[in-house]
């Protein structure tokens, strides 16, 4: 029996279609929080850590939504933005 409890809502996957899901997992025996990528790698944060990488992802994603959304197909996508 695990003591790790799966985000049921979460279904995240790798978008070249390789299989690759995302779980975020958290331990019912003291708290920590897991984010695995399934099939290759996971990582044991602690709680307020994983707040942080939601915080950072949710931050990417607005810039990831903003940059897709302000370039037009003739747009030379060649230069990253500043930072």
């Amino acid at each position: 029996m695990s003591a790790y409890h799966s985000d049921l809502d979460l279904n995240v996957t790798d978008t070249t279609g390789n299989g690759v899901e995302v779980d975020v997992a958290t331990n019912l025996l003291n708290g920590t929080v897991r984010l695995s990528v399934l099939w290759t790698q996971e990582i044991y944060l602690h709680p307020d850590d994983a707040e942080r990488v939601a915080r950072s992802l949710l931050r990417a994603a607005e810039h990831g939504r903003h940059i897709a959304e302000t370039r037009s197909p003739g747009t030379d996508q060649s230069t990253g933005p500043s930072q």
